[in-house]
């Protein structure tokens, strides 16, 4: 059936099947922050070109470069700043460079799972997304010796059937959707899940600005400058309604020369307020689900 052919039940059942449910979004973050600034950054690496069956060296090159000098530069970067952050890893990745995740963790940062080869779920049978991503937990565990508690779906896509899976791994937290700027519960079939949501959105991600393959329309077309600027100007919104901001990256988009900057530059606005609480994505839902959880207690209580 066409989709004006739907029925109610039908449509419905669609647009219900995962939803934003309560806000999150706590009264003070932690130790009385204003703001919490969670950034990330998505290690692909060659699982870009992969994932779609290529065999372009020149892409796979692009790939290796994040782990050659975009993930040093980034670690280099947030040392010297002394911010934590989460690096959201596919298995395979993880599997060519184990000792830049290794290295990751080591100083003091969370890597989350990113599934196997970043493919695209909707297209995965529900059987086979849940085999990959199980493996992909299993991997992430193995080489790193911590189990990640949270996900980010390849591309932000997901399936009618991550979020069961996704609570079948026990995670804390998804950070693929965008129904909000502050952090919410998943609500599945109508059912509140206790998972915390940590909303991504394209505007701020830097590959939408920078993103180039020379045989599609993606090409770059932003400015670095204009980049740094929109950044800040959600950190600002952020930082005036008390939210979350959560900015995400990429090695082999932001690492290179001309473009570092706008990751120094921002921490350094970030940093001149002072009620600013930088955290792992992991830190972060825990946090907010503590909160919550303390909240409903002092309601009951009276």
């Amino acid at each position: 059936m066409e989709p004006w052919e739907w029925d109610e039940a039908t449509w419905r059942g669609k647009v219900e099947k995962v939803r934003a449910g309560r806000s999150l979004k706590p009264k003070v973050w932690q130790g009385g922050a204003r703001c919490a600034v969670a950034l990330s950054f998505d290690s692909d690496h060659e699982t870009n070109e992969l994932r779609d069956g290529g065999e372009s060296i020149g892409r796979m090159s692009q790939g290796q470069y994040g782990n050659r000098v975009g993930v040093p530069r980034i670690l280099q970067v947030l040392k010297q700043a002394g911010v934590p952050a989460t690096f959201f890893v596919p298995a395979v990745a993880a599997l060519l460079y184990p000792d830049e995740q290794r290295q990751v963790i080591a100083e003091g940062h969370e890597i989350g799972l990113h599934g196997w080869i970043h493919e695209v779920n909707t297209k995965v049978p529900p059987e086979k997304e849940r085999e990959l991503h199980f493996r992909a937990a299993d991997t992430l565990e193995k080489i790193t010796g911590i189990r990640p508690v949270g996900m980010r779906t390849p591309s932000w896509d997901f399936s009618a059937a991550t979020l069961k899976i996704q609570r079948e791994l026990g995670l804390l937290y998804d950070s693929s959707l965008m129904a909000d700027d502050d952090p919410y519960e998943l609500v599945e079939d109508g059912e509140a899940t206790g998972m915390v949501e940590l909303p991504v959105e394209w505007i701020r991600d830097d590959a939408v600005y920078f993103n180039m393959n020379r045989f599609t329309a993606h090409r770059p077309y932003t400015p670095p400058p204009a980049v740094l600027d929109i950044f800040k100007r959600e950190f600002d919104r952020a930082y005036q309604e008390g939210g979350l901001f959560l900015l995400t990256m990429h090695p082999h988009v932001t690492g290179y020369r001309s473009r570092i900057f706008i990751l120094e530059e921002l921490i350094a606005h970030i940093q001149q307020h002072d009620d600013v609480w930088f955290a792992t994505h992991a830190d972060i839902a825990g946090f907010v689900k503590n909160a919550a959880a303390e909240d409903e207690r002092m309601v009951s209580t009276g």
